[in-house]
């Protein structure tokens, strides 16, 4: 029977710069990370886990980088192989997905009375207690995984356990966005992401899964402080073992509660952006519901208060001024879900591109965040506007509707989501405009007409699906349009003051 050892079988899915594609094992991947463009699950959750969980390899096999120096050596010769190839070869014993002694990332102490599907592995698929929609899956009879797969799917429950009953404790960090700085090939990709620890004290104190022995039961201590990036990286909130069965697949498999993080703070997730909150401090930002997140995407860009993923202003540093040497893009991705429910609300996957400019002037988050506000103050006159619609409509009679009903009938309105998917498209177009040489007032003119351009034809559609109504709904669309005339009023003049003035003949 076979024992599937993690660093010679096929199991991380890779793709190579000519597109084609192919699953390799731990050594084949870093050791060739040079000739792969990327790492590609069809799970968001999966794609971020395993670049954690590559990342948590490197920093034990090369016990650092400790300073942007040796970061920077990283960067310009690559990894060294034979630190790597020695290292997985110390810990081999530890890689093997089924084993009776030490099961990669799991727990043989686990009672043999606490069994569970296989798919309470991953969020994708419908587990007992937490449905998916669309997902069809009988957790009764839900046949058996490969391998490969369950092998994934691990890694994910380590970034992206949510809380629930029965003392069932969160990742240290499961609701924020993870932001992953991607390059040319997996090694530049790898590098921008192997943030400096930020001492050699917090090195020496980290550690991996695979290099602990596995925990006896009952925990006797449920929550811990993480002690560097590897052991963040590959925190065990919960508690598995896998059943193989003879044909080679997982059906089933144990599965309790692990161990909780006390502190999620003491060691700050380099790829999380941050905000400051008056009542608790430091917290991640998170995903929000029907708000896309490149309305955010300022949180991203590095400034003076270094809350932007370190993975970023990692990459920036190594990427100097040189604008060949910056990460091609960013990809955002994670979940959501509302504690104390212990559904997964959805999850994400993003690219953006990043702005040329950062090279030469790395501050221009204030810049992004100004073209942000002209966009949400333009959508709340339209906002208001939509408002005064709902409630003109809905005084019919003599009625004096409720602020529910009111909301309501503005979310069934389409004006305010396609003004919101409509700029989008135009945000990533404006990201690409912002290099080193171009005026940023040149791109700021452009913004605030693709905002006005927008604003104008999301009221006229609303207007067009209106003016054929009864005189009711005419009056009521002549009361709220006065907003919308108002802003665009005032974007008009803005535009005015910074497009170019004509010379004099």
């Amino acid at each position: 029977m076979s024992r599937f050892n993690l660093i010679d079988e096929k199991w991380i899915p890779v793709r190579y710069s000519d597109g084609s594609r192919d699953e390799l094992g731990i050594r084949d991947t870093l050791l060739q990370s040079r000739e792969i463009a990327g790492i590609e699950d069809s799970s968001p959750l999966v794609t971020a886990a395993l670049h954690r969980f590559l990342l948590a390899l490197l920093y034990r096999a090369l016990e650092g980088p400790t300073d942007i120096q040796q970061a920077k050596a990283l960067f310009r010769d690559g990894l060294p192989d034979e630190k790597i190839s020695s290292y997985l070869e110390k810990w081999r014993e530890r890689f093997w997905l089924i084993d009776e002694k030490y099961p990669f990332a799991q727990n043989p102490n686990i009672p043999k009375d606490r069994i569970e599907p296989w798919t309470k592995l991953t969020a994708e698929y419908n587990a007992t207690s937490n449905k998916v929609l669309f997902d069809h899956t009988d957790t009764r009879n839900a046949g058996a995984k490969e391998l490969k797969l369950c092998s994934r799917w691990l890694l994910a429950t380590m970034s992206f356990s949510i809380s629930g009953g029965r003392g069932y404790y969160p990742s240290p960090s499961p609701n924020a966005m993870m932001c992953i700085p991607l390059g040319r090939n997996l090694h530049e990709t790898l590098c921008y992401n192997l943030v400096p620890y930020p001492n050699r004290d917090v090195m020496r104190e980290d550690s991996a899964l695979w290099e602990h022995e596995p925990k006896e039961l009952p925990l006797d201590i449920p929550k811990v402080n993480p002690h560097g990036y590897a052991d963040l990286y590959t925190w065990q909130p919960r508690l598995i073992l896998l059943h193989k069965m003879l044909s080679g697949g997982v059906e089933e498999l144990r599965f309790i509660a692990g161990q909780g993080c006390e502190n999620p703070s003491n060691i700050s997730d380099p790829m999380q952006p941050y905000k400051i909150d008056k009542t608790h401090g430091k917290l991640p930002i998170q995903f929000r519901e029907n708000r896309g997140t490149w309305r955010d995407f300022d949180s991203l860009l590095p400034d003076s208060s270094d809350l932007a993923p370190a993975t970023l202003q990692n990459a920036l540093r190594l990427s100097g001024n040189i604008v060949a040497s910056l990460p091609d893009s960013v990809l955002v991705l994670g979940m959501r879900y509302t504690p104390p429910n212990a559904n997964v609300d959805f999850w994400r996957m993003e690219y953006f591109a990043l702005p040329q400019a950062l090279a030469g002037n790395r501050y221009i988050r204030t810049e992004i965040r100004q073209l942000l506000i002209y966009a949400e103050d333009a959508q709340q006159s339209l906002w208001q506007a939509c408002r005064s619609f709902a409630q003109n409509i809905l005084s019919r009679g003599g009625r004096n509707p409720d602020k529910k009903d009111i909301t309501s009938f503005i979310e069934q309105m389409p004006v305010i989501s396609w003004y919101w998917s409509t700029l989008e498209a135009r945000f990533h177009e404006i990201l690409n405009i912002y290099t080193p040489n171009q005026d940023f007032e040149v791109i700021r003119c452009q913004w605030l007409k693709y905002v006005r351009d927008t604003l104008r034809t999301a009221w006229e559609q609303h207007s067009d699906s209106v003016s054929s109504g009864d005189a009711w709904s005419i009056r009521a669309l002549m009361k709220a349009e006065g907003s919308v005339w108002r802003k665009l009023k005032e974007l008009n003049e803005e535009i005015k003051k910074l497009e170019p003035k004509e010379e004099e003949p």
